[in-house]
């Protein structure tokens, strides 16, 4: 068949026939490029094709080979570390910190002795050597290579040449593929790319680290079909003007996905954060109106968050609502709910809700937290000092059990806190608590009730 062209549209790699002006199947308009299809011989390697199936009881299985990268946070989200044979995606917001995380994770693993080749398409040899010396007080390992190269062909045979344990890529999306007349970036490109790595890795026995871009919409930009290939999928987040980071996993063949790292940026770079808890609420002693605190789990360890809300009444027709790190639709259901089922007529009322830190709760155990916070700020009047709130509030106000109710509980006691308000279908099973008050309720009246009842009383006393 000749080589002709086609149409291929750079947001969902659908192709057509000729030029057209929207996508049919993402319906974006100016995103079709014209590329000629490629002989696969050229792309792929060559296989053994005398392998035949087995039994899957008679599978030999061999443990996995990790590489430690020494930093503790990066090791916990990706298990143990980094898989022998394994592919790991990097994805974040620009400036974020994903070179620097990836340069000392470099960095450490040189220095045990294994050969790495750091591949940069964005910065030049002399740049990535300033940040590297910059990074770990002027000391370099001996075996970190540094290439830098947006041809693909050339990287592949770079590697070839030097045969490195660990290979980093420093874009997927800036390496070009000189086979394909695409711009780098594109569909095609992205995905011929990251194939030709993957298939050199795999074929080797090696392992590999690719910093992804993402879109305005926070996704991995390029083909769909990158994250299917990789391994694992990490993402760090964050917010640039804060120094907290967040480094999460969304996919891990060779893991859980329920860890977090979470790191301090500074000017020697990403520092693992020891005492997160800290990390994330304020030491001041005073309580204020529509401050709470939540004692939060991610994977198997607590953290203790403060979630802010300001309630103020409208001066407009239709009243404004914002939530920085809180799931909009959850916060909407508690708003109509406490509306409801207290009188409270937040309708009428500008809400404002935000988590400290730029950290993002996605566990409805945060909820009567969200709602105690937002009362409290109605009111005027604030909760309980040292006092930590979990439990899953549902629509009719019921206050349902929640996970990990004694790790919560032994993080708040072991940070200062002088009690917590659960779930009264929470049952404890630890000892460790003998001493700790905490107080049960059932439904979202007795919560309020019970806390501002305590503030009455404290200030009449």
């Amino acid at each position: 068949m000749p080589n002709v062209a086609l149409f291929e549209c750079q947001s969902c790699g659908s192709k057509y026939p000729k030029w057209k002006g929207q996508c049919e199947s993402c319906h974006e308009w100016n995103t079709l490029v014209e590329t000629k299809p490629i002989k696969e011989n050229k792309l792929k390697y060559n296989y053994n094709q005398e392998s035949t199936a087995q039994a899957l009881a008679e599978v030999v299985q061999e443990p996995f080979f990790y590489y430690k990268t020494n930093i503790t946070e990066l090791d916990r989200v990706l298990g143990e570390g980094l898989v022998k044979g394994s592919i790991v995606l990097l994805g974040g917001e620009p400036g974020i910190g994903k070179s620097t995380l990836s340069l000392q994770a470099c960095q450490e693993c040189a220095k045990q002795s294994m050969k790495v080749l750091y591949i940069s398409a964005e910065e030049s040899e002399a740049q990535i050597k300033s940040r590297a010396m910059r990074l770990d007080n002027g000391n370099i390992a001996e075996t970190l290579w540094v290439f830098s190269q947006t041809n693909m062909m050339a990287i592949i045979k770079e590697c070839e040449r030097l045969d490195p344990d660990i290979v980093l890529l420093d874009s997927i999306q800036v390496v070009q593929h000189p086979e394909l007349s695409s711009l780098e970036g594109t569909v095609s490109q992205v995905r011929h790319c990251a194939t030709t790595l993957i298939n050199w890795v795999k074929a080797h026995n090696k392992s590999a680290i690719v910093i992804g871009h993402i879109t305005k919409d926070g996704q991995i930009a390029g083909p769909k079909v990158l994250e299917h290939l990789v391994d694992a999928i990490l993402y760090l987040e964050g917010d640039r003007h804060f120094q907290n980071r967040i480094l999460r996993c969304h996919k891990n063949r060779y893991g859980s996905t329920d860890h977090i790292g979470l790191f301090e940026m500074k000017e020697n770079g990403l520092i693992a954060i020891k005492d997160p808890s800290q990390a994330f609420i304020e030491t001041s002693q005073d309580a204020a109106p529509g401050s709470v605190i939540v004692p939060y789990t991610q994977g198997n360890r607590v953290i203790l968050l403060e979630i802010q809300a300001l309630v103020i009444e409208s001066g407009y027709g239709m009243a404004k609502r914002n939530f920085v790190g809180i799931n909009p639709n959850r916060a909407n259901l508690l708003i109509a709910a406490l509306d409801k089922l207290c009188y409270l007529k937040l309708s009428a009322h500008d809400i404002f809700l935000t988590v400290i830190g730029g950290f993002s709760i996605t566990d409805p155990s945060a909820d009567l937290a969200i709602a105690v916070a937002l009362i409290s700020s109605l009111k005027q009047q604030a909760v309980i000092e040292r006092v930590g709130i979990c439990g899953e509030v549902g629509l009719t106000g019921e206050i349902r059990p929640v996970s990990h109710i004694d790790k919560r509980l032994i993080e708040l006691k072991k940070c200062g806190f002088l009690g917590g308000i659960i779930p009264k279908k929470n049952v404890l099973s630890t000892k460790k608590l003998d001493e700790f008050s905490y107080h049960q309720v059932s439904y979202i009246k007795d919560v309020l009730q019970y806390i501002f009842m305590k503030n009455y009383e404290k200030q009449h006393a």
